[in-house]
């Protein structure tokens, strides 16, 4: 173990340690919205089956908060043991923007997450509504000041160095960076279609098995109906934060189009292998003009390349594919989420074919892929910088061995898989028990509403 180099065994632990992280606020962002969405159609209607999908998915939403909860202290404790140069040389700046996160955030979703788990029968249903709306605005909250900190380390600005120590100058200037509105957008619709997916997916599962009822018919139209008209704003906001990225970090945009030489008429590469030894690509399948077109929108526009940046570019390959993988799923769920919403709109819920139903099943996760594809796209990106132009990566970590890191990586990726495991079971039973019993009244009794439980299916449909 002492023969492997304690910095790429450092940075691998903290990438396991945000890869499991990043799953479960990556739901809760969204998911508070939704829930809240649940409960003002049920106000509006008084209709149970909103009720039934709200009891399910709330259960859902205080599981990914505890995991979020327990995986957040984890990666803290990094700052101080794997990368105490980290805090030393800009701890004036990402410590403040931390504390803001805890304190106007993580404080307000978890006195409120009580009242919305626990409070159905002990609060009016005004209270109720409103611990669902201040939770769901904590989540965005949350990812505003996380986003706010890691935008700033990638697009760092509002700063002065006084005795090799940052200092903060401009908060403002801090806080809103360049990058950072465009990175909060992508988050928070990346968020957005990881939940339409997984609501989307669990509800085929569970419409697949027995029907359902109306509340799995219900919440199914509401998700594929909301990816439907988010995934074209995302690809818009996508090209806008390329942009950005293009005039901040030229060189990450470089590796990503493995684009070698700046030049004219920059092909879009489909797929290639880049060799980065001999600085080229093989078994290259591109589009003439086409990384011109998208990054210039014109076909002689000139995007650099990572000749220019030799020694000081992040590695090829990861961005390559991690952009990829990213794009690919974007049209994948574009092109499953618009079949979707045209059939319902044509056809009604249940003629959905059984075929599109297990497609959705087996789309459940894919929003954590794309969005793990775009995290590594975006972290890896900056090396060989922490803080770009300010903390090379290398220049943060500990004097921790590598026989310790390797150690405490091993029990962190075997404690993970457990976890992870027993997090997607745990779903699947929550979404196999979520039916409401026969005899369940509605919560909240709204003026007019039935008294009894959601409708039926229909006698004679089968999905």
């Amino acid at each position: 173990m002492d023969a492997l180099d304690p910095l790429i065994l450092a940075r691998i632990q903290f990438a396991a340690n945000i890869s499991f992280h990043i799953l479960f606020p990556t739901i809760t962002i969204a998911l508070g919205w939704a829930l809240l969405g649940f409960k003002l159609a049920y106000n509006r209607t008084g209709n149970a089956a909103w009720m039934d999908a709200y009891r399910l998915w709330v259960k859902v939403f205080a599981l990914s908060f505890a995991m979020g909860v327990v995986s957040g202290i984890t990666m803290s404790f990094q700052f101080g043991t794997n990368w105490p140069g980290y805090m030393e040389k800009v701890g004036n700046v990402a410590g403040p923007l931390l504390a803001y996160e805890v304190l106007t955030a993580f404080f307000l979703e978890a006195v409120f997450l009580g009242i919305m788990l626990f409070g159905f029968s002990r609060v009016p249903n005004w209270v109720h509504t409103l611990a669902t709306c201040l939770v769901a605005g904590g989540t965005t909250l949350s990812a505003f000041w996380i986003i706010a900190l890691n935008s700033w380390m990638q697009t760092p600005v509002g700063y002065e160095i006084r005795d090799g120590v940052v200092h903060a100058t401009d908060w403002w200037a801090i806080v809103f960076n360049p990058s950072m509105p465009y990175r909060l957008m992508h988050m928070l619709l990346a968020s957005a279609l990881t939940v339409s997916f997984l609501i989307a997916g669990m509800s085929a599962w569970r419409w697949l098995r027995d029907g359902g009822g109306e509340g799995v018919r219900r919440t199914l139209k509401a998700s594929l109906y909301a990816a439907a008209l988010l995934i074209p704003v995302q690809i818009f906001v996508g090209d806008m934060h390329g942009l950005n990225t293009l005039e901040h970090q030229p060189q990450k945009i470089a590796a990503m189009e493995a684009n070698w030489e700046t030049r004219s008429h920059v092909p879009l590469v489909l797929f290639a292998i880049p060799d980065e030894k001999a600085r080229t690509n093989h078994l290259e399948v591109a589009v003439p003009s086409g990384a011109s077109l998208i990054l210039k929108h014109e076909a002689a526009g000139v995007v650099p390349g990572l000749n220019d940046y030799e020694g000081n570019h992040p590695p090829v390959a990861p961005l390559f594919w991690g952009f990829r993988i990213m794009v690919g799923l974007g049209v994948l769920m574009l092109a499953i989420s618009w079949f979707g919403a045209w059939n319902i709109w044509r056809r009604g819920v249940d003629r959905l074919p059984r075929w599109y139903a297990r497609a959705l099943v087996a789309m459940t996760f894919a929003g954590w892929v794309a969005t793990l594809a775009g995290w590594y796209v975006t972290e890896i990106g900056r090396q060989p910088w922490l803080v770009t132009g300010i903390l090379r990566t290398k220049d943060a970590v500990g004097p921790v061995g590598s026989a310790m890191v390797a150690g405490s990586l091993t029990l962190y990726l075997a404690v993970y898989v457990v976890l992870l495991t027993a997090y997607i079971a745990v779903l699947y039973r929550l979404a196999r028990l979520g039916k409401a019993a026969p005899d369940a009244k509605p919560m909240f009794p709204i003026p007019g509403a039935a008294p009894g439980p959601a409708e039926p299916l229909e006698e004679g449909v089968t999905p």
